[in-house]
């Protein structure tokens, strides 16, 4: 049986490797450039009945210096994410939606898999396996972001794969879609044999935001970290998680809870351009009681068990669109800092990103390019350089 995680150094180990950054295949570029990204197909079945088919892809060329095994600088090639998406419906109100996923090891996983009844804007239910109400950054994946690197440093709510957990969720948008709010029961953290949750205590979500300038046009309670110019964007958020018996041992438990605020400013400028500011900030209470490790007693990566770390943390980001159109597209720069310190274990992190993305369609067809510099007590200083492509069609 693996024991629960203790010392400074394990704790720096576990909490650099959050952030760590995604790599993938550089070479898809040319397929990025040369086919521009559109819609789903849509196959429709009768009134109100039709299935769209899409797909996303991202890839980079990554150099690290210490990412061999070995501890000296890596130089890879990876295909990180590869999504299937599919969604259908059934009448106006009832769908269902399925999405895959084709990690980095080469593994493909159930994404998404949930029930849709969506009444009207005010009142919707999707139950299945699905991102319970969160921080921004996690519902916006890694897809929409406007940093490359998704920020683990400080996005750390527990999931059973890439922010998912199964459960049910009722969200709706209120006060002209200004105001979104989702609610949720959900399996949760740490239930498994030997972890602090044998008697299956469930996990509540919830999250709250408003928009104080133009709506954010997205399905769902979901999110983006940019509009790319397309509309004046400030939106304040807010997330709570709670969950009895959610960390440690079936012997030493403790009580989760995290939360966070989060805040998104857009402004148009020099038209067809944009400046955007993002930040937030994170706490995550265990009651003092120290989480076991992932892996604990042979549980899979999937299995939603250990890795939670006691502290708090903080990102600030920046990035400025050029109205300018250069070949294909946009050039965007881009900077975020995040800033972690596990209060048990006295270890900070820091990560510092620098970047500029080239945008040739939206989120649907982006090049980048990022550096980022990680700082965490007991382990030495890494720099990493990213290369990277991302498709949706």
């Amino acid at each position: 049986m693996t024991s629960p995680i203790d010392g400074g150094v394990a704790a720096s180990s576990r909490l650099r490797r959050r952030a760590g950054l995604l790599s993938g295949a550089c070479g898809l570029a040319l397929l990025a450039c040369a086919s521009g990204a559109q819609a789903g197909a849509t196959m429709k079945f009768g009134d109100d009945q039709s299935i769209s088919v899409g797909l996303g892809m991202r890839g980079s060329f990554s150099s690290d210096e210490h990412g061999a095994s070995d501890g000296s600088r890596s130089e890879d090639f990876n295909l990180d994410s590869v999504r299937l998406y599919v969604n259908g419906q059934l009448t106006k109100s009832i769908g269902a939606t399925f999405n895959t996923e084709r990690d980095g090891n080469g593994d493909i996983k159930v994404l998404d898999g949930y029930v849709r009844f969506e009444m009207n804007d005010g009142f919707n239910v999707w139950a299945g396996r699905l991102l319970p109400p969160s921080d921004r950054s996690n519902l916006d994946g890694p897809y929409y972001l406007s940093s490359w690197n998704y920020p683990g440093v400080v996005s750390q709510y527990p999931a059973k794969f890439a922010g998912r957990d199964d459960g049910v969720t009722v969200w709706g948008k209120l006060l002209d879609k200004k105001l979104t709010y989702a609610v949720g029961v959900f399996n949760g953290h740490n239930r498994f044999a030997g972890a602090s949750n044998q008697s299956h205590s469930p996990l509540f979500a919830g999250r709250v935001a408003y928009n104080f300038l133009e709506v954010e046009d997205n399905p769902g309670y979901y999110t983006s970290s940019t509009y790319y110019g397309a509309a004046d964007i400030f939106t304040v958020g807010a997330a709570l998680m709670h969950q009895s018996k959610g960390v440690g041992t079936a012997l030493v438990k403790g009580d989760y809870t995290g939360w966070n605020v989060d805040a998104l400013f857009e402004k148009k400028v020099m038209d067809g351009g944009a400046v955007t500011l993002e930040g937030a900030y994170y706490n995550y209470d265990t009651d003092d009681v120290v989480d076991v490790a992932p892996g604990f007693a042979g549980a899979d990566a999937t299995a939603n068990v250990g890795g939670i770390v006691q502290g708090d943390g903080y990102l600030v980001s920046a990035a400025v669109l050029f109205p300018q159109v250069v070949g294909w597209g946009k050039f965007q720069p881009v900077v975020r800092y995040q800033h972690f310190d596990a209060d048990l274990f006295k270890v900070k992190v820091k990560q510092y990103d620098a970047g500029v993305n080239y945008i040739i369609k939206g989120h649907n067809a982006r090049l980048s390019a990022v550096w980022a510099h990680v700082e965490a007590t007991g382990a030495a200083d890494d720099d990493k350089i990213t290369l990277g492509v991302q498709t949706q069609f």
